[in-house]
C-alpha cells in the first residue's frame, strides 16, 4: 500500500470515528455509567465488531448481504431486537441513592463480559457499518497487490484510531459522573441510556439496502 493512500485512509478513519454513531453513543453511555476504565471492555467489544464488519466487507461478504434481502433483514432484526431489549431493561432498572463519593453506575450494572458483548453486537449487527465499509474500502484497495495484507493495514489503522476516539468520548462522559450521585439523577441517567439504546435499535428498522447498479 502506497504511503499517500494510507495517509488518505488515516484521515478518513478519524472523520469516520469522530462522526456521531452507535459506537460513540454507547461509549459515552458506558463512560457515564461505569467510568473510562470499565468502559474499555465496551470499547474493545466495539473494535471486535468493527473488525468483523471490515473483514466481512473486504472479503466481499458485505456485498452478498446487500444483495440478499433475507440476509440483510435477519442482521437488521437481530441487532434492532437486542438493542431494544437492553434499552427497555436499562430504562426500567431500579435505582438507589448512592453514598457520598460513590460511583454513579446503574444499580443493575453489566459485567465486563456483557459490556464487551454489547459493544461487539452493536457494531457487528449494524447494517449501516456494512453499507459504509462496502462503499469506502474499495477506494483504498489495489487489485494489483495482496488483498489480505491491505485489509490488515486498513484494519489496524481503523481500530487504532477508533480506540482513541471512543475512549475520548467515554472520558468526556465520565467527567460528568460526580454530578450524578442522587437517586433522581441516576434514574434520569438510566432513562437516557435506555432511551438511547432503544433509539439505536429502532433506527435499524429504517436502514435500507443500497440499490445495485444496472
Amino acid at each position: 500500500m502506497d504511503l499517500h493512500v494510507w495517509l488518505a485512509y488515516f484521515v478518513a478513519s478519524w472523520a469516520i470515528a469522530l462522526s456521531p454513531g452507535s459506537g460513540a453513543v454507547l461509549s459515552m453511555s458506558h463512560g457515564l455509567a461505569y467510568g473510562v476504565r470499565q468502559a474499555s471492555a465496551t470499547i474493545l467489544g466495539l473494535q471486535a465488531g468493527l473488525a468483523i464488519i471490515l473483514l466481512v466487507a473486504g472479503a466481499g461478504i458485505g456485498a452478498l448481504l446487500l444483495a440478499s434481502s433475507t440476509a440483510f433483514t435477519v442482521v437488521k432484526v437481530l441487532g434492532a431486537a437486542y438493542l431494544l431489549w437492553l434499552g427497555f431493561k436499562q430504562w426500567n432498572a431500579p435505582v438507589l441513592a448512592a453514598p457520598d463519593g460513590a460511583s454513579a453506575a446503574p444499580q443493575q450494572a453489566l459485567s465486563a463480559r456483557q459490556r464487551f458483548m454489547l459493544g461487539l453486537f452493536t457494531n457487528a449487527t449494524n447494517p449501516k457499518g456494512i453499507v459504509f465499509m462496502v462503499a469506502v474500502l474499495p477506494q483504498f484497495l489495489s487489485p494489483d497487490r495482496p488483498l489480505w495484507l491491505q485489509l490488515l493495514i486498513l484494519l489496524a489503522t481503523t481500530l487504532g484510531v477508533d480506540v482513541v476516539v471512543m475512549h475520548g468520548y467515554a472520558a468526556l462522559a465520565s467527567s460528568l459522573r460526580r454530578w450524578l450521585s442522587s437517586a433522581r439523577t441516576r434514574r434520569v441517567q438510566n432513562r437516557v441510556i435506555g432511551g438511547v439504546l432503544m433509539a439505536m435499535g429502532a433506527s435499524l428498522a429504517f436502514v435500507g439496502r443500497v440499490a445495485r447498479a444496472g
